[in-house]
């Protein structure tokens, strides 16, 4: 796991993490994507990449994502650094949260609509869940600002 894990997803960590792999493996290949499973970590590794050179004169930025559709990374993916980020309304997490320990409270069964995706080789765990949306430099303005979880000047300033 400390090979390929980043500890408590720090963007620091992130971007140091970044920057060792950039220098053992690509000084002389160029790096074209970078998967990023959280938006924090997505800020480092850019970092990283920014300081030697992507981004800038002939060195196209490669394909950064992320996670979670945080503010410093819809404004970094309208400058046109990281590409795309996964968005999962909050609101709607903890509305299907609040109804779940409510069935349970009241020694009700909460409602699920999944029941095969998650074998934890004990047992399935039922799940509900709910559909995430890749924003990227098309659609983030009519995802976040539209859809209300954003304003305008939360994203411009």
């Amino acid at each position: 796991m400390d090979k390929v894990g980043t500890l408590r997803w720090l963007p620091a960590t992130a971007q140091a993490r970044m920057e060792n792999l950039l220098s053992g493996f690509y000084t002389d290949k160029h790096v074209d994507a970078v998967l990023s499973p959280y938006d924090g970590l997505s800020i480092g590794i850019i970092s990283a990449l920014k300081g030697v050179g992507y981004g800038s004169g002939d060195q196209k930025m490669p394909i950064v994502s992320g996670q979670d559709a945080e503010i410093p990374s819809v404004k970094s993916i309208i400058a046109k650094e990281q590409y795309s980020t996964i968005y999962k309304d909050t609101r709607e997490l903890a509305k299907v949260t609040v109804q779940m320990v409510d069935a349970v409270m009241s020694g009700k069964e909460p409602e699920v609509n999944d029941t095969k995706t998650y074998n934890n080789e004990v047992k399935v765990v039922p799940s509900y869940l709910l559909t995430p949306i890749a924003v990227d430099a098309t659609n983030w303005e009519k995802v976040l600002i539209d859809g209300g979880y954003y304003t305008k000047d939360q994203i411009t300033q």
